[in-house]
């Protein structure tokens, strides 16, 4: 496994709300009228909407467009309310001011995007959702081949330069103990018992 790609609540700029618990008053506040835009169906931004909706309460319609770009383009001007977008997509337009920037889904702050509290620091413990990117070979690959691809990027993930890169990018770089074959197996199958239920319940199908 080598790194994780948090994602950022993020809504237009002009939304009332001063932090994640006014938030979600502010959706409650306004049932069906809140929009949350997507990258399409079946992506991270829809299953976190649909998660949201579960771990809030709140109601609102979920617009799904042809990627991630135009979803933010209607959040910067104003048509949709939130978007729950990739770290590496939306820190840019917050730090331009464009957006306002509610939590970052993981358990730390993004070194990219320091001032943005957790899930966890926000009011919503637990909200986790990330793509997280791995290296995979064909079933059968020889041991000392994948031993050895493995400690290639156990180098590089410690290279000074490679690291940097990965975090302006909003990349969480995953620790060491994570970077072998069994913690990438095991963090897979931990990831289809948390969001198979969800995505089965929800009817959510990749379009």
């Amino acid at each position: 496994m080598i790194c994780t790609n948090p994602q950022l609540l993020v809504a237009k700029l002009d939304t009332p709300a001063k932090d994640l618990k006014e938030f979600i008053a502010y959706v409650k506040a306004n049932e069906g009228k809140v929009t949350a835009g997507t990258g399409g169906a079946g992506t991270p931004a829809h299953l976190s909407a649909v998660y949201f909706q579960q771990k809030t309460g709140a109601n609102f319609q979920i617009v799904h467009y042809r990627g991630a770009a135009p979803a933010m383009q209607d959040i910067l001007a104003g048509h949709i309310d939130l978007n729950f977008d990739q770290a590496a997509n939306s820190i840019p337009q917050y730090k331009a001011g464009k957006v306002k920037a509610y939590a970052v889904t993981s358990a730390k702050r993004l070194a990219a995007a320091p001032d943005v509290p957790t899930v966890d620091e926000a009011g919503l413990p637990g909200f986790y959702m990330a793509v997280w990117h791995g290296l995979w070979v064909p079933h059968g690959t020889p041991a000392p081949v994948i031993a050895k691809l493995n400690a290639a990027m156990v180098e590089a993930l410690a290279d000074p330069t490679v690291r940097k890169r990965l975090e302006d990018l909003g990349q969480e770089i995953t620790t060491p103990d994570q970077q072998t074959s069994a913690a990438l197996g095991a963090h897979h199958k931990a990831e289809i018992e948390k969001w198979w239920p969800l995505i089965k319940q929800a009817g959510i199908k990749a379009d």
